[in-house]
């Protein structure tokens, strides 16, 4: 079914556009046209103002909606985590698990594998987020689970490639060649809870390192006479690198010093969300351990972040108003470059014909009104911003 969507301004993925209108075609975007050459007999939607952009695309989500998808890996989990993101302007997730046992990480991956065969709209794949770490920068990952990557962990992630993977690693627990292996395996392998030095880093670049996982948190810093691993992500004009931006896990100047040094559409925002997104609830378990969140931040019994409490159209709004970033660009940050990134822009990210009906409706104050999944509406109510 077709229907015309008026009445905001457009962010189409390069430019704002006044005085158009979107023709949806169902689950695809038919055009943009100018509203004097709308045709008006077609279901219309009028908006009252504001923008309507690409739905955000967000690449490491271990939860929402009151779940944690380490704590429940069955399909529904995924989809409860969906539905809790797209309040947050989100149309896409890649569903996230953190360290744990395989059989933990083996029920998580045959979850999105049952929603990807069934061609389930939202669900990217998986994110599998350990436990190849450096023990010194796990983070609030689990001590009992973290460890090297190993020829029959190859294997079983080379066995699991039949789906879209993500596989956040620290370079120096691999062996010279593994990576590559991976990347041959169509795996997007990317650096995190890592201690590596530059040239760690560098020599997992040339086997195919692809990105790094939540840029500047768990892994070695920039230094003078040691770039670290922050420094070489900074310098790899072909990598990606997500970020946090929910003004706790980096400071505001760390973000635009890293937009200014990052070539340009390569550093993509990532909300790490956990299971209070969309939910009352403001506590959870992790590894048996109670996780709260306070001031706006999710922390442990030691005072360590466990995740984050937003969702990207949050960190869209901290980037705009606190990092001053252009509101153009805050919005590719969550939709076009994580789409490139993930081998998606042919068809998310922008608003254009052929591209998925997957679209984010909020206001100037940038509070979040509607969403549309494949050409489908979901109105939101999301506490207001301004």
């Amino acid at each position: 079914m077709k229907q015309l969507i008026s009445g905001a301004r457009i962010f189409d993925g390069d430019k704002l556009l006044s005085e158009q209108a979107i023709v949806l075609n169902g689950s695809v975007v038919e055009a943009i046209v100018p509203i004097a050459e709308a045709d008006t007999s077609l279901p219309h939607i009028q908006l009252d103002g504001g923008i309507v952009a690409p739905g955000f695309i967000d690449l490491q989500v271990n939860g929402g909606g009151g779940v944690l998808l380490n704590n429940a890996t069955q399909p529904e989990t995924l989809l409860t985590m969906l539905n809790a993101h797209r309040s947050k302007g989100v149309t896409a997730i890649l569903p996230t698990l953190v360290s744990d046992t395989l059989a933990t990480l083996d029920q998580g991956i045959d979850a999105a594998r049952t929603l990807i065969k069934a061609a389930t709209p939202g669900i990217l794949g998986i994110h599998i987020e350990g436990p190849f770490f450096n023990p010194e920068r796990r983070g609030v990952h689990s001590k009992e689970q973290i460890r090297p990557l190993t020829a029959a962990d190859i294997d079983w992630l080379c066995s699991n490639a039949d789906i879209p993977m993500m596989l956040t690693l620290a370079p120096e627990q691999t062996q010279p060649g593994q990576i590559k292996t991976l990347t041959e395996a169509g795996i997007v392998v990317c650096a995190g809870h890592t201690n590596a030095t530059g040239s760690e880093v560098e020599a997992a670049l040339a086997e195919g390192l692809q990105g790094f996982t939540h840029l500047f948190n768990a892994m070695r810093p920039m230094a003078s006479r040691e770039p670290g691993v922050v420094g070489t992500a900074l310098a790899d004009k072909p990598s990606y690198c997500g970020i946090i931006v929910d003004g706790h896990h980096v400071h505001a100047n760390s973000v635009l010093v890293a937009h200014k040094a990052k070539a340009a559409g390569k550093l993509y925002l990532v909300s790490d969300a956990m299971a209070t997104i969309g939910s009352p609830e403001k506590t959870f378990e992790l590894y048996g351990e109670t996780i709260y969140e306070q001031d706006g931040c999710l922390k442990n019994s030691e005072g360590k972040l466990a995740g984050s409490a937003i969702g990207l159209m949050d960190a869209v709004r901290i980037s705009h108003r606190e990092v001053g970033l252009e509101l153009e660009e805050c919005l590719r940050m969550a939709s076009l470059y994580p789409a490139q990134f993930f081998n998606l822009e042919q068809s998310c990210g922008r608003i254009k014909p052929g591209y998925a009906a997957n679209l984010v409706h909020f206001t100037d104050a940038l509070t979040v009104c509607s969403t549309w999944l494949e050409g489908a509406r979901l109105q939101h109510t999301e506490v207001s911003h301004s």
